[in-house]
């Protein structure tokens, strides 16, 4: 489990009883303790290879939650019902976005799905703490020193989408520096009721 999903279970943030959803779930790896605990568990992942292996791993540890809890669809299409999750987690997934207008769908998806009061987790690339050394392209895309490209926010972007949301920060906006080659921030916020 990523260590910045663990502290939202130390906090009480994820707590038993809710509904969580994983979008971008890959194969799995935040879902593990969920599934054991008996939480209610959505997934979704472009990648119908790591939607089965999710599946599979569902099946072994929460034998009664319903093969449709898992599927194989894109963040922006997300087919779960509104308000379907307590909390939804998208960790490493938004600076896949294509251009604003992408990231803008993305994050639209996950509020949708979001129960009012729910909690948002998301951990994505941010210029925060290395502007001087990404390259800008256009529409939010960057080049980082590590020679990948990607969509970058920074705090102005992701406080004004709060803002428009109506959303509220759970916990500051937290970066962690990988030795200078990218950065990725933890964005966590609150629907409103």
């Amino acid at each position: 489990m990523d260590v910045y999903v663990f502290d939202q279970l130390q906090k009480g943030n994820i707590a038993p009883g809710m509904r969580v959803l994983d979008a971008g779930c890959g194969g799995g790896r935040n879902l593990v303790y969920l599934l054991r605990a008996g939480y209610a568990v959505y997934a979704a992942d472009t990648d119908a290879a790591a939607v089965g292996k999710v599946r599979t791993l569902a099946a072994e540890l929460a034998p009664k939650l319903p093969p449709d809890h898992f599927r194989a669809e894109p963040v922006e299409e997300l087919s779960f019902p509104m308000g379907c999750a307590d909390v939804v987690i998208c960790n490493a997934v938004l600076h896949f976005a294509r251009d604003h207008e992408h990231f803008d769908a993305m994050l639209g998806r996950l509020w949708h799905v979001l129960a009012p009061g729910g909690m948002l987790f998301t951990r994505l690339a941010s210029s925060i703490g290395i502007e001087d050394r990404v390259r800008p392209f256009a529409n939010g895309r960057y080049g980082l020193p590590d020679g990948s490209e990607r969509y970058l926010v920074d705090e102005e972007r992701l406080l004004a989408a709060a803002k428009k949301l109506g959303a509220e920060l759970v916990d500051p906006i937290k970066t962690t520096n990988v030795q200078g080659m990218r950065c990725m921030t933890t964005w966590v916020v609150r629907k409103g009721q």
